[in-house]
């Protein structure tokens, strides 16, 4: 299961519909919208910003929940780093949490860093980049 966080304002629901009313204008602690493909709950005052409290709410059947984002969040890491679209990666040796990194993947050959490093050309890199997840994931249960 996953978990995305985002600074943006999401578009999920029409303002002045009647399902935005329901959590809007009645001011609902929850509002849940259900239509044949998807279901969405839009909740007040949920942990917004912290992805183990929010696996632990709505996921702890999960058998692993990727969270994506939560930069600050005291959880592994795993980067995605291509110099194509950042001239440097996240990752920074030197910061208190450089720990967390798990490892970080890339399509750049003569990348080094010190925390694991998997190669996009490499032959087995998502099979890798699996064991190392499980590997170092946080158990949610407690």
């Amino acid at each position: 299961m996953t978990i995305k966080h985002t600074h943006h304002p999401l578009e999920i629901d029409r303002h002045g519909s009647d399902s935005w009313r329901h959590f809007h204008e009645g001011r609902a602690e929850r509002s849940m919208i259900v239509s044949p493909d998807q279901t969405v709950l839009f909740e007040r005052g949920a942990d917004a910003y912290d992805p183990v409290a929010l696996a632990r709410r709505y996921l702890a059947d999960a058998d692993i929940v990727l969270a994506e984002g939560f930069k600050q969040a005291p959880i592994p890491k795993i980067e995605v780093f291509r110099p194509s679209v950042a001239p440097t990666p996240i990752f920074d040796p030197a910061a208190p949490d450089a720990a967390l990194w798990t490892a970080l993947v890339t399509d750049d050959l003569d990348f080094e860093a010190a925390c694991k490093v998997i190669r996009f050309q490499d032959t087995m890199w998502l099979q890798l980049l699996a064991s190392l997840t499980l590997e170092c994931a946080q158990a949610i249960d407690g």
